[in-house]
This record gives C-alpha cells, sequence and structure tokens, in this order.
C-alpha cells in the first residue's frame, strides 16, 4: 500500500511531530488549548488539506497520506491535536458542496490554517439522532436569521469557520429538513461558550455555541437547502475510517510501551510480562492488534480507490475503538500503580482512547446500521 513517497512523507511528518508537536503536549494538556499556530505551522509544511488541488494550496495526495498523518499524531499521543477533523473530516464539505466562489474564498485559508474549520451538528438533545436536530434557520429576504445552540464542538475556540446544520423545513420528514450554512466567527448573533471540560483529549478545545438571531448571508448556505443529513451520510465513509485509523495508532502505541514497561519491571526478579497469565494477556492483545491492522489497512486502500465500503467502515469503527480501549485497560493494569500516574504515556493514552468509540457514532449505533443492513428489523 506505501510507495516510496508515503514513506518519505511519513518521516517528513515524525520528524515535525517530534520538534513541533511532542515537547509541547504538557503545556497544551496543562493550558486545555492546542494553539492554532501549531496548525499554521502545519499548513506552511504543507500537513493541512493535501489532498486539495493544487489552485487551492493543496498538494493533491492521495487518501494514503491522511492516513500516514492521522496514524502518526495517534502514536505520538497526539490526537488531542486532531488536525485530521480540519483537513479530512470538515474540509471535504467545503470542497465537495461549495461554490467556486466559497472554495476560492476560503479553502486556500483552510490549507495554510490560517482559517480553522469547525462543524456544529450535536446539540444538547441531540447527537447521533441528526434528525432530531432544532437549530433553525429562516429566510428573510437575502438573509438566514440562525437561532438555536450546538454542543460538543471540537475547535469550538479557535475556529475560523463553521459549517452548522440548521432546521429551513419545519414540514414533512425531520430528515429531509437540514441544510448547511458557512458562520463565520465573528458574525454578530454568534458565541462561543465555554470550553468544556472532558475526560481525555484536554488539550483540544470542545465548546458549546449559541446563534440568537445570527444573520448570514444567504449565499453562505452550503450545497442545496434541505440535502444536510444525505450530506453528512454521504460523508460518513471517510469520518469514520480517520477515527478508525486514530484508534488503530493508539492501540499499536499502547503495545510497543507495554512490552518494553514489562520486560524492564521485575517482581522477584522476573520480568512483569514473563508471568503467564501476563504473557497470555500481551498475545492475546497483540492478536487483535495484528488483525485491526489487517483490517484497516484494507479498508484505507479500498476508500482511496474510491470504493464503497461504509458498512465495512461502520464495522470498523464498531469494533476497532473498542479493542483499543480493551488495550487501554490491559496496558495500563500491566503498568500497575505507575499506569495510573500522569508521567506515564499510558495515563493520557488510555483518557484519550476512550472517546473514540462514542464520536462519529458510537458503537451501538455502529451496530445498529450493520443490523439493519442484514435485515435483522
Amino acid at each position: 500500500m506505501y510507495q516510496d513517497e508515503h514513506n518519505v512523507f511519513r518521516e517528513a511528518f515524525q520528524q515535525f511531530i517530534a520538534e513541533e508537536i511532542t515537547p509541547n503536549l504538557d503545556e497544551w494538556e496543562n493550558n486545555h488549548l492546542v494553539p492554532k499556530s501549531i496548525y499554521e505551522k502545519m499548513g506552511e509544511n504543507g500537513f493541512l488539506c493535501t489532498w486539495l488541488p493544487e489552485e487551492y494550496g493543496g498538494s493533491e495526495c492521495d487518501f494514503i497520506f491522511s492516513a500516514i498523518m492521522t496514524e502518526e499524531l495517534a502514536r505520538a499521543g497526539a490526537i488531542t491535536v486532531i488536525s485530521p477533523l480540519h483537513s479530512d473530516i470538515i474540509a471535504p464539505y467545503l470542497y465537495h458542496l461549495g461554490t467556486d466562489a466559497q472554495k476560492a474564498k476560503w479553502l486556500p485559508r483552510c490549507a495554510s490554517g490560517e482559517t480553522m474549520l469547525a462543524i456544529g451538528a450535536t446539540e444538547p438533545n441531540a447527537g447521533s439522532d441528526v434528525a432530531g436536530f432544532q437549530t433553525r434557520a429562516e429566510k428573510d429576504g437575502d438573509e438566514y436569521v440562525l437561532n438555536g445552540s450546538k454542543t460538543f464542538i471540537s475547535f469550538g475556540q479557535i475556529a475560523d469557520l463553521f459549517i452548522i446544520v440548521a432546521r429551513t423545513d419545519k414540514e414533512g420528514p425531520p430528515h429531509k429538513g437540514l441544510s448547511l450554512f458557512l458562520v463565520e466567527g465573528d458574525t454578530p448573533g454568534f458565541s462561543r461558550g465555554k470550553k468544556l471540560d472532558k475526560m481525555g483529549m484536554h488539550g483540544q478545545d470542545t465548546s458549546e455555541l449559541f446563534f440568537d438571531n445570527c444573520r448570514i448571508p444567504a449565499e453562505n448556505m452550503l450545497g442545496e437547502p434541505g440535502k444536510g443529513f444525505y450530506y453528512f451520510m454521504h460523508h460518513l465513509q471517510q469520518e469514520r475510517l480517520v477515527c478508525s485509523l486514530m484508534a488503530q495508532g493508539m492501540a499499536e502505541t499502547m503495545l510497543e510501551m507495554t512490552l518494553e514497561y514489562t520486560r524492564d519491571r521485575k517482581v522477584g526478579g522476573v520480568p512483569v510480562q514473563s508471568f503467564q497469565a501476563n504473557a497470555f494477556t500481551i498475545a492475546e492483545m497483540a492478536t487483535e492488534i495484528d488483525l485491526g491492522r489487517t483490517y484497516i489497512d484494507a479498508l484505507t486502500q479500498a476508500h482511496a480507490n474510491g470504493e464503497d465500503v461504509n458498512l465495512k467502515v461502520t464495522m470498523a469503527k464498531s469494533w476497532i475503538p473498542e479493542m483499543t480501549n480493551r488495550v487501554a485497560y490491559k496496558c495500563l493494569q500491566l503498568h500497575g500503580g505507575y499506569g495510573y500516574m500522569e508521567e506515564q504515556p499510558i495515563c493520557r493514552f488510555t483518557r484519550d482512547a476512550r472517546i473514540i468509540s462514542i464520536f462519529a457514532g458510537t458503537t451501538e449505533v455502529m451496530k445498529h446500521i450493520i443490523s439493519k443492513s442484514m435485515g435483522l428489523y
């Protein structure tokens, strides 16, 4: 799957992480904020939106390059930086749905890091239930007026441009009345709420958003009216694949650090990994991780080839993050008391891994989709 150019790119990104990200992770965690400046540096070095055409500031790279960056951030314990959200989950909406004017205005800034993107979908009473969104947008002349709120919005504090899901049609089936809008961060009537405290990913800013008679130009609609739900469905394959890649990379690193720790840590003069119960636990983790790697590599290549593997990606999203959480639990246990200390990387990995089975659709929602595809109900 990996060609010479992929390997060279991986080495360059690994060096960037070592020089610009790893030395700052503790500070960002303590400040509960990854500064926008790091994304600008990523843009300067060509590590944002690499898949974009050159006219929009990209390098026209295939998805394998995006997968490499997602994996390397995960392996470095730096998913809190979560640049793939900006580059590979949100920016494609703007590229595929935007008008020529919208793309020309925003995409080059997205590639440079000057403009960071966020997507406002989840609401206080509606997460996976997209049809339950209540934020509304009403047409008033050549403007739309937005009212409502969003929550759990990644990049909520530092984003410059938001893609907001709002209801434009109150009649008919709920999922058919949603539209997407581009809202700039300094628009009157739009405000950012508090930065939310989370179990993990402390450096990544997650926020509430509020819209109080927020007026935006009608031309800020993204795509066609009433098709927001379908746009979400179309883009979920890549979003859930990115999340699965993230989980897989974390699992692999957690096993590596645990092998090293249990080799050096001794009980009664015997390495911890040499006790049969521990050795069997490690063998089980290695087997599951290898299965995950085989599956995710196949899906990554198929997706890069333009194949429709949405159901298989749903299966990956239902299993790999859960496997990663099992690995996190077992690896922390094998670290003993030191695993519970923040000085050990496994502690942060365990906290950060927990969310991957929740965002982009919970494990339960994934199983619901798989079950329906099998005609079980």
